[in-house]
């Protein structure tokens, strides 16, 4: 095995992905979603997904209240008009749940995304160019910064920038970043070996025309497989950073902000705090349950093929 190849395994490994199964792996949507769903797992993850995104695009459009309404007293107990209770300030829980969702997800999703369009892009051309400066630069930089805890990292961030939801947005892609551009590096960095990319540089073609149609294609599973854990993992960090205060400001409706908020009147109004608990420990572990399903069906249509 080539050194690449060793650098690439690390990575490879721990999203379930054999490193020779790079380069035949399917791309096809039908295959995606056949993969995710073909076990109890996938199953169960997206099902899990769909609930949840359900709650937080139509939530606030069928809640009972405003979330802002005071409709009785501090840690009123289930029962009227408060079918989860009220909050430390005698508001509804079950309307704060419902209109909190959307932002938390928003903002994994979209800081996902952005991370993987600079981290892939960087990622991808680091593999390719393997060996040369801008390789061995990016390399040094990515893994200077993944060296940091990234908590301490995004806290860093938002500390020098202020809190909001976007400085907290873009703070969780700084810190997605680098680990991207590891990993998709490691990927490229063995798929470039291959006979169809060296006999693309042998015709002649362009490195952008290269990049697009001869690597691009072949990463693209591999890269939907991560994007699940580092979705999931967004979550966790922008739930965190609301709980510390760095996300939206009160009166804001916002999961983690609610866990924040009521946490003192646990032993009196539980559902005020392990609601918004168990919504977001449930977005991470649906995301987490799909992309390891689809991470499975891509290393056995690997071996397969």
């Amino acid at each position: 095995m080539t050194e690449s190849a060793d650098l690439a395994t690390g990575s490879e490994i721990a999203l379930g992905v054999d490193p020779a199964d790079i380069g035949r792996a399917p791309s096809s949507l039908r295959v995606f979603v056949g993969g995710v769903l073909r076990s109890w797992g996938g199953r169960i993850g997206v099902a899990i997904l769909l609930l949840l995104v359900l709650v937080a695009v139509i939530g606030p459009l069928v809640r009972p209240h405003s979330p802002d309404a005071v409709i009785g007293i501090p840690f009123q107990p289930p029962g009227g008009g408060a079918p989860l209770g009220t909050d430390i300030l005698g508001r509804d829980v079950f309307s704060r749940v419902l209109s909190g969702g959307w932002l938390l997800l928003a903002v994994a999703v979209s800081s996902t995304v952005v991370a993987y369009l600079v981290g892939g892009t960087l990622g991808i051309w680091a593999g390719y160019r393997r060996g040369r400066p801008i390789d061995l630069g990016t390399v040094v930089v990515s893994d200077t910064f993944i060296s940091i805890p990234p908590i301490v990292f995004a806290l860093i961030l938002v500390a020098g920038l202020g809190a909001g939801a976007i400085v907290v947005a873009a703070a969780i892609t700084a810190v997605q970043i680098p680990p991207v551009i590891r990993l998709v590096r490691s990927f490229a960095l063995t798929v470039t070996q291959t006979e169809y990319v060296e006999a693309a540089v042998a015709r002649g073609e362009r490195t952008p025309a290269i990049l697009r149609r001869e690597i691009l294609p072949n990463l693209w599973p591999l890269i939907m497989a991560d994007f699940g854990i580092r979705l999931a993992y967004s979550v966790i960090l922008f739930a965190s950073l609301s709980f510390l205060g760095f996300g939206q400001a009160p009166p804001a409706a916002d999961w983690g902000l609610m866990i924040s908020e009521n946490r003192g009147g646990i032993v009196i109004q539980p559902w005020a705090v392990l609601v918004p608990v168990f919504a977001i420990a449930a977005l991470a572990i649906g995301t987490n349950l799909a992309g390891d399903a689809f991470a499975r069906s891509v290393s056995r249509s690997g071996r397969r093929g």
